[in-house]
């Protein structure tokens, strides 16, 4: 599939341009565009400059804005690359005049006298530290807003629960004569919610007959459906200004009806003209836009997150650019065959993942039917056989030939597919409804349920990923238009009064300085741009190490022949000098090597289980021969990292066996000498960290905010399963905290817990707690007089959750070491929420406060303009952009018995990104909850078997057996039994979930081996 988008262009004035941002260029016979609309050169080079800048003359000429300066002729200076175009994005903004005078010094002012409890603690002030400036923002001031909305709930009679056939019915009842006049000042969730401008007339019932999209008119036996619209209650937005002013009384108000609300009225235009809505607030128009090709079958689509949010005294809406995966429409033959071959046998068929995300239309009625599509037959239209009661036993192929007159081209070539609800007949035999694959038409706008491969991913990445200008031109030019929010746009959303502003907001930001590093010899590196260099300098304190294995796991395409392989033994040798160099202790002699049998393929092996086996007997017979003696570390050479060699040996050694192991992959390992040593100088790191090593720490005065009391620093996360894994697979928990008082080393407590029970929050918190809360006093001999909780992965609706659910075991878990023999133990407890799912970007205004690339540098912070009324929050970005458009980390100050200040958790939250240990730049998230993330991605390893599904789908029916072929049916969908039908399927499918939670319970075991329990086995 074409990938059309918008040009890019090659920038920077062929051989003679350059500079930043591809400005700048040499004269003579080369010449380069300037910065932003920079001169061109003379002679025969000539650059263009921004905005379709000028060519040169003779026979350069570059092309402006959208090519980015083509080449130019001639042999000008060679400058620097920069980006393409210009990276400053210069439109209007809007200036806030609600955030200059002393307003928002009033506002806090009057907090002062509010706060009574640590619970979502009021904001104490706003930070002061760092160079100020400002940057435009994407949230738009929402202008207008209606002053009532009359908010009503629907019900659909007869229920349904099919989201695609209730989609259609929400369609049809804005086209029954009934609504239609009602269309213009109305909006709704095509579910249960519809938002009015107006009172609507009580009792108010729809009806309307069902029809398929394609008929020309219902048919006589249609079924009739009713919406009933019931008055539920009047939305005030005045309420919503009060709340937005930080009126006192408004403290406790619950915002969210009226912000719902207005999101539905946002949402309207972008669900009448075609768009596919993803999640809650994302919107893309497959119809409308460029395709992405992301593989076979699979594409790409760019769309626009949406949502409404109060700030302080303006209502905004944040617009953002965003990618997902879709099916690619067309013939599900098309498709088959594009996976010719993949499968064993010699009919096609399609990934599990694929089928799952797949509904399929036909045409054979005479109108259009959608169906789910269930399975891929393993046997063709000719050959699958089904009974039917006036025909008797009859083929998919002339069944569809006398039925519908319908003349297969593939009838011997193609399998047929399975479109039917499942289930059983009375003989107990597999219920299905047979149609040949050729019939079946993929529609527009399907999601992509799979899991994207590590290829898929980095396809897009690489699509999304744009550059500040670029992103901020896609949401005013494109975004807005689409969504229905352009002053140029007719939209639904007129009946409202809604109107949002055109110009992106401008908000004060801050740029925070970075901490001072230490290691133990040589010059303290210096920082730039959130990143430091480590040659020539020693870790703080390195580990010691008292035996090292290197293990060759050896795969068909191995880049090492054998122990005896010349690149292999240099590589070792270099490995073992860059442990040196950095200070560990390292025994001189050569490590002990293993080398593993020959593993059998992945087409002879797909799962890799017996290629496991070899490599776990290969270790176990290593400790062994060592008399049980474990090395500190095993260096494993892969010659790729796979779906389940990588993970089965992390679980193998993690879980079974109790050893550090530590990944080179060959391709990386023994590249080019300069690549090869700084690729080392990052697994050193590693290493040193999982010895027990501390690997750099921040000066004295960027740690005091920790060291005033004993503090110990808190990640906890909780990971879910994805896209493609199996039903039933458990979540993962993880808890990490610091042990010393550097904060650099980070055990880790994990558990696996059913995911429909809890969603985010943790069920043995308290337990995972007590743990970190041992290790912690076995190091230092006494408790943490302060715990500071840093909590990943929840969203902004879940923050009482937290203080209801989670913060109650913490203080539980301190309570059990409050005894008989020892005073009471209470410490000071603060929880953090780090936020990185939000959709919040900044455009710097002028190239002093950018990057190259456009964006914001490290350490700007944001707590004005676009954050919370009552609530202590901020954004700050730590670390430096090195793709796309940088996004920092939203952190917001939920409990709070230490009273930070704000320059203090500002600053502070900051100097701690710099200590993240297996990098040499600053981290995009706290340290503690990004640690947490590893923990839980690790625990993903263990339980890998649930998490990948690899497979091809297969039906399981045969050619002769119970089924039917698809044909007429009552319009409407739904039938005799089918409520009971429904039933079993749910018990069906909740006994196979609680079936697969219980393997993972087996496969997980007793979690961690106690040889390594209390490292940072996961970094």
């Amino acid at each position: 599939m074409s990938n059309r988008g918008y040009n890019t262009g090659r920038g920077g004035g062929g051989r003679g341009g350059g500079g930043y941002a591809g400005g700048g260029g040499g004269g003579g016979r080369g010449g380069g565009g300037g910065y932003a609309g920079g001169g061109g050169g003379g002679g025969r080079g000539g650059g263009g400059g921004y905005a379709g800048g000028g060519g040169g003359g003779g026979r350069g000429g570059g092309g402006g804005y959208a090519r980015g300066g083509d080449r130019g002729g001639g042999r000008g200076g060679r400058g620097g690359r920069g980006p393409t175009g210009p990276v400053i994005f210069g439109a209007l903004a809007r200036i806030d005049s609600r955030l200059e005078g002393d307003a928002q010094q009033q506002l806090i002012n009057s907090f002062k006298s509010l706060q009574i409890d640590p619970s979502r603690p009021l904001r104490p002030g706003y930070g002061t530290l760092g160079n100020a400036s400002s940057a435009r923002t994407n949230f738009f001031a929402v202008n207008k807003v209606p002053k009532v909305i009359y908010d009503y709930t629907m019900e659909i009679q007869p229920s349904v629960n099919a989201k695609g056939l209730k989609d259609r019915i929400f369609d049809l009842m804005e086209k029954a004569p009934a609504f239609r006049s009602l269309l213009g000042h109305t909006a709704h969730d095509k579910s249960q919610r519809l938002v009015s401008a107006k009172p609507l007339p009580q009792p108010l019932n729809i009806q309307f007959p069902f029809s398929e999209e394609g008929e020309k008119a219902p048919r006589r036996d249609a079924r009739v459906y009713t919406i009933s619209i019931v008055f539920s209650r009047e939305l005030q937005t005045a309420e919503l200004d009060k709340y937005m002013s930080g009126d006192p009384e408004y403290r406790d108000f619950d915002p969210l009806p009226q912000l719902s609300a207005l999101n539905l009225v946002a949402d309207q235009h972008a669900a009448r003209n075609g768009g596919v809505r993803v999640s809650k607030n994302k919107w893309f128009f497959p119809l409308d836009s460029d395709a992405f090709s992301l593989g076979p079958r699979v594409v790409a689509f760019r769309g626009y997150y949406t949502s409404v949010r109060p700030a302080f005294n303006q209502l905004m809406i944040n617009v953002n650019a965003c990618m997902t995966a879709f099916v690619e429409p067309g013939n599900l033959a098309d498709a088959l065959q594009a996976f010719q071959g993949r499968a064993a046998g010699a009919l096609p068929t399609l990934p599990t993942q694929l089928v799952k995300s797949i509904t399929v239309t036909t045409r054979h009625l005479g109108y259009k039917r959608r169906y789910p599509l269930r399975a891929i037959g393993t046997t063709t239209a000719r050959n699958t056989f089904f009974p039917h009661e006036k025909l008797g036993k009859i083929s998919v192929e002339a069944y569809f030939k006398r039925e519908y007159n319908v003349t297969l081209r593939y009838p011997a070539e193609l399998p047929v597919v399975d479109v039917g609800k499942g289930g059983k007949d009375k003989d107990g035999k597999e219920k299905h409804t047979w149609v040949p694959a050729e019939l079946c038409e993929i529609e527009p706008g399907q999601i992509y349920r799979g899991r994207l491969d590590e290829m898929q991913t980095a396809q897009m990445i690489r699509y999304a990923c744009n550059i500040p200008y670029k992103n901020a031109e896609l949401i005013t030019r494109e975004g807005l238009v689409k969504l229905g929010l352009s002053s140029s746009t007719t939209s639904p959303n007129a009946g409202f009064g809604f109107s949002v502003s055109n110009e992106m907001s401008r908000v004060p930001f801050r740029e925070l300085p970075p901490p001072r590093l230490t290691y133990r010899a040589g010059q303290p590196p210096r920082v730039a741009n959130g990143a430091w260099n480590i040659l020539d300098v020693q870790f703080h304190r390195a580990a010691n190490v008292h035996s090292w294995w290197v293990f060759v796991v050896r795969e068909q395409h191995i880049l090492v022949s054998g122990p005896q392989d010349q690149g292999l033994q240099t590589l070792v040798q270099r490995f073992q000098q860059k442990l040196m160099r950095s200070g560990m202790t390292v025994p001189s002699g050569r490590p002990t090597l293993l080398v593993s049998d020959q593993l059998p393929t992945v087409q002879q092996d797909p799962g890799r289980k017996r290629a496991l086996t070899i490599i776990k007997n290969t270790l176990s017979k290593g400790i062994q021969d060592a008399k049980g003696r474990k090395p500190s570390f095993v260096l494993v050479l892969l010659s790729k990292r796979d779906n389940y060699i990588y993970p089965g040996i992390k679980r193998i050694g993690d879980v079974e066996l109790g050893l550090h192991t530590i990944h080179m992959q060959l391709s990386k390992a023994l590249g080019d000498e300069r690549k090869q040593d700084q690729y080392l100088s990052n697994v050193a790191l590693k290493v040193n960290t999982k010895c027990g090593g501390i690997n750099h720490r921040l000066d004295d005065n960027a740690m005091a905010w920790l060291r005033k009391k004993s503090t110990m620093m808190v990640g906890i996360d909780v990971t879910h399963r994805g896209p493609g894994s199996r039903e039933g697979t458990p979540s993962i928990a993880a808890v990490v905290a610091s042990v010393d008082s550097d904060f650099v080393q980070f055990p880790a407590s994990m558990r696996i817990q059913q995911t429909e029970e809890v969603k985010e929050m943790l069920l043995e918190l308290e337990e995972m707690l007590v743990e970190r809360l041992v290790v912690y006093e076995k190091k230092n001999k006494s408790l943490p007089d302060r715990i500071f909780v840093f909590r990943d992965g929840v969203s902004e609706g879940q923050y009482d959750i937290v203080l209801r659910e989670e913060l109650p075991q913490i203080e539980k878990a301190c309570k059990r070491f409050s005894t008989a023999n020892r005073k009471a133990y209470r410490p000071q407890i603060s929880i953090i929420i780090c936020g990185k799912r939000h959709h919040t970007r900044l455009f710097p205004m002028d190239s002093e406060h950018a990057d190259k690339n456009g964006n914001t540098r490290p350490g700007t912070v944001v707590d004005q303009g676009i954050t919370g009324i009552f609530d202590f929050d901020f954004y700050l970005q730590a670390h430096a952009g090195i793709q796309g458009h940088v996004k920092g980390t939203h952190y917001n100050v939920i409990y709070d018995e230490t009273r930070f200040s704000a320059d203090e958790i500002q600053q502070g939250t900051n100097t701690a990104s710099y200590l993240y240990a297996r990098a040499t730049r600053a981290v995009s998230l706290m340290p503690p909850a990004y640690y947490a993330d590893l923990a839980c991605e690790r625990g993903r390893c263990y339980l890998n078997d649930f998490l990948v599904d690899d497979t091809l789908s297969v039906g399981t029916g045969t050619s002769v057996g119970t089924g039917t072929s698809a044909g007429t049916s009552k319009s409407g969908g739904g039938g005799g039994g089918a409520g009971g039908r429904a039933e079993a399927e749910k018990r069906r499918k909740e006994a196979e979930r609680r079936r697969v939670y219980e393997a993972a319970k087996t496969a997980w075991g007793n979690g961690i081996h106690p040889d390594i329990r209390d490292s940072m086995f996961y970094i």
